[in-house]
């Protein structure tokens, strides 16, 4: 792309309104992906420069006439142009994701979060469970930047829950946000390999967002993927490398009545096919039927 679009820019953009524009036409002409949060050109552009200048970002309407400082125009310029040429995913440049109304800390150290099992969290898992204050330990596997296990503490407010994670990078991050949520007391940060360092342990709920990426579509991710570590992505030439590792010693790590939910991407087929004797639920989600699935524990025997 030509980058005289940005030293043009500079001297002729005034007003929120001019940027917001301006954002849209570049991120459309570089064909950026969009899936790490927003899901089309405007959408990244207002949240980008929102947050950029330090405006609420669900407020756009009061600004777009506003007019920017040079300084301000500098700095939403400078976003953009990381965006557009560089292909960074906006959370990488912000430092912020968010999972409904919930935000986290992130960088390339973590996957962007983007979980549907933060969605059955909301709602505690209704209808699958019964009673919220029944679940005492909770485990959540790959928890990365620890997202999902801030929202089982908040969706869970009698348990205690244990957040594994294979890379002590990503639990540097993961820290950070048990911190800025004030769990340190209910949160307990572990380096493990999936279940190595849990031996006698046993969990009410085991959640996880285990690596689900096939080997052909690691191949064919958008360049915006490559900046999140690939330890998250890939899992074994079918993707199913990480989700046989959890359902083979799930069991001996669930309580009685536990129960093990797990996102799976566009996995359902061949799962399913991999091991057709477990009786899989799959969870209503956002986007449907097929990416997350739960068993008990005793489906798992």
């Amino acid at each position: 792309m030509d980058i005289n679009h940005f030293s043009e820019a500079s001297a002729s953009l005034k007003t929120v309104r001019d940027c917001l524009r301006f954002a849209v036409s570049r991120f459309n002409e570089a064909e950026l992906f969009f899936g790490h949060g927003s899901e089309n050109a405007y959408d990244e552009a207002a949240y980008l420069i929102l947050h950029t200048l330090h405006l609420p970002l669900d407020r756009l309407e009061p600004f777009l006439d506003a007019r920017l400082t040079h300084s301000e125009i500098y700095d939403v310029l400078d976003i953009i142009e990381r965006r557009t040429e560089q292909r960074i995913p906006a959370a990488y440049l912000t430092n912020q994701a968010w999972l409904g109304d919930m935000s986290f800390y992130v960088d390339e150290r973590v996957i962007v979060p983007r979980s549907f099992i933060a969605e059955l969290l909301r709602d505690q898992l209704y209808p699958w469970l019964e009673n919220p204050d029944d679940i005492h330990n909770v485990l959540d596997l790959c928890t990365g930047s620890a997202c999902l296990a801030v929202l089982a503490a908040h969706a869970f407010p009698n348990s205690h829950v244990d957040a594994i994670d294979l890379s002590p990078d990503a639990l540097d991050v993961a820290q950070y946000n048990v911190t800025d949520y004030g769990l340190e007391d209910r949160i307990a940060l572990i380096e493990s390999d999936m279940f190595e360092k849990l031996k006698g342990r046993k969990y009410d709920l085991i959640i996880s967002n285990p690596p689900y990426v096939d080997a052909p579509s690691v191949a064919a991710l958008p360049q915006e993927f490559k900046y999140e570590p690939k330890l998250a992505l890939g899992s074994g030439t079918d993707g199913l490398d990480a989700t046989r590792a959890i359902l083979s010693q799930a069991a001996e790590h669930l309580s009685d009545n536990g129960l093990l939910i797990v996102e799976i991407g566009h996995n359902r087929d061949a799962l399913e096919a991999a091991f057709p004797d477990l009786p899989f639920t799959w969870m209503d989600v956002s986007a449907g039927d097929e990416f997350v699935f739960m068993l008990h524990r005793n489906d798992l025997l």
